[in-house]
């Protein structure tokens, strides 16, 4: 039986990647930082980390970060969208964590925040 203080735990141990993930964004000026809570409605991932960049060498960057971290950290990247010529969309997958890396464009026409859910961190 699950109590509540393992519960706690529990919940506290499975945000650090996501906000890991989210803070590292936010030190290299990703904008609009959130993290999604999709445990609850669905099966096929725990959460998403969305962050808007400047421009297509900001993807870049980012893109290039979280790979750095998450090979620091010994986290597998299950998936991970190749670049293409005026991509404004980059998705990281790690399996509990999707990482979409957005241009404002993008980000405003799918509005993946009202879709899925509401922040859990803003």
């Amino acid at each position: 039986m699950l109590t509540e203080d393992m519960f706690q735990a529990t919940n506290k141990e499975a945000v650090k990647i996501p906000q890991s993930i989210a803070e590292l964004l936010r030190q290299h000026k990703g904008e609009n930082v959130i993290i999604l809570d999709l445990r609850y409605p669905g099966d096929w991932t725990d959460f998403f980390v969305i962050a808007t960049a400047s421009s297509e060498t900001h993807l870049d960057g980012l893109q290039r970060h979280i790979k750095t971290f998450c090979t620091e950290q010994g986290i597998d990247i299950l998936r991970q969208s190749s670049r293409q010529e005026k991509d404004e969309w980059r998705i990281i997958d790690l399996g509990t964590t999707v990482i979409h890396l957005m241009s404002k464009t993008v980000r405003d026409f799918y509005d993946l925040e009202r879709l899925y859910s509401l922040p859990i961190q803003k």
